[in-house]
């Protein structure tokens, strides 16, 4: 069953020309049961807005400014927001603002249990951002993606957008994800991926950088690599793979050599640093020699008291 979303707007806070763009994205996350939008509209800059709401059936809400200097807006959603809560009628929230009053509102739908989804400007500041499940920056879904170039995202991002996650720590967080995975005996899969970093940094976007799909972003990464595994696509640490094909070869090989007695795990470790000093199971990502090897086809570990051996299957 497709999720419920209620979709509040700021208009004091958000460009008329994100409408359609908005109901585009969140259509891909369920279905928009509630679509209201808040504001004077008695101020003529909000002109704009007055000639798409009709034919996005989207219902304006009159807040009067009643006292200068006052949001009278953010009352009147965060009241709606809870009001909407309480019904039961919805599964998630998608908050248009680029206003950060509303980091409060965000987290007490999330402590409900409701998704949060937030869009807002460039210039949204970053506890309204990490305060939702999925932030989206506006600007994103209306540039033409054919003509964002590497360039022009590395100015966005030095001049209008100084939070962009750096590549790096991207690189770092998939890199510790494909670890843990990997000491667990797991593949990391690239939807997981995915998944995990928008968990981590609500605002990841790979749009962010000029690329549409996550697989093309991971892509430019030296220490990651892809890989097809049953129909599914896996992410791995890169590191030498030609030397790493090697290294496993000569692994299995000298296990076979040893027959049926096999080799201690200890032995078999020494004979691959004295092969290939160079070599180390961490660049890989697994924290101990033994983990690395359980992960090579064709082999199979026993305890042997009290040490590990190595057998071909």
């Amino acid at each position: 069953m497709e999720k419920r979303f209620a979709l509040l707007i700021d208009a004091d806070n958000v460009s008329a020309k994100y409408i359609k763009p908005i109901l585009e994205e969140l259509s891909g996350y369920g279905n928009v049961t509630n679509k209201r939008i808040y504001g004077d509209w008695t101020n003529t800059q909000h002109g704009a807005w007055k000639e798409v709401l009709l034919q996005n059936s989207i219902s304006p809400i009159q807040q009067f400014g009643y006292t200068t200097g006052k949001n009278a807006t953010d009352s009147a959603m965060i009241i709606d927001a809870m009001d909407i809560l309480y019904t039961g009628s919805v599964d998630g929230f998608c908050i248009v603002s680029s206003d950060s009053d509303f980091t409060k509102l965000a987290s007490r739908l999330r402590e409900s249990g409701l998704t949060v989804i937030g869009m807002g400007e460039n210039k949204t500041p970053q506890p309204f951002r990490q305060a939702c499940d999925i932030f989206t920056t506006l600007e994103l879904l209306v540039e033409d993606n054919d003509e964002i170039t590497e360039e022009s995202v590395s100015k966005k991002g030095s001049e209008e957008t100084p939070s962009i996650l750096a590549k790096q720590a991207i690189e770092e967080a998939i890199i510790k994800m494909i670890t843990e995975n990997q000491n667990s005996g797991k593949d990391t899969g690239l939807g997981e991926v995915g998944s995990r970093l928008v968990k981590a940094y609500p605002d990841f976007d790979v749009r962010s950088y000029g690329y549409r799909l996550l697989s093309k972003f991971l892509e430019g990464f030296p220490r990651i690599a892809l890989e097809k595994k049953r129909n599914a696509m896996t992410v791995t640490l890169s590191g030498n793979q030609a030397e790493r094909q090697e290294v496993e070869n000569y692994i299995v090989n000298r296990v076979k050599e040893y027959g049926e007695t096999g080799i201690s795990m200890g032995q078999l470790g020494q004979e691959v640093h004295d092969k290939y000093s160079n070599f180390h199971v961490k660049d890989l990502g697994y924290s101990q020699f033994n983990r690395y090897v359980r992960n090579i086809k064709g082999l199979h570990i026993e305890k042997k008291n009290e040490e590990l051996w190595v057998t071909c299957l």
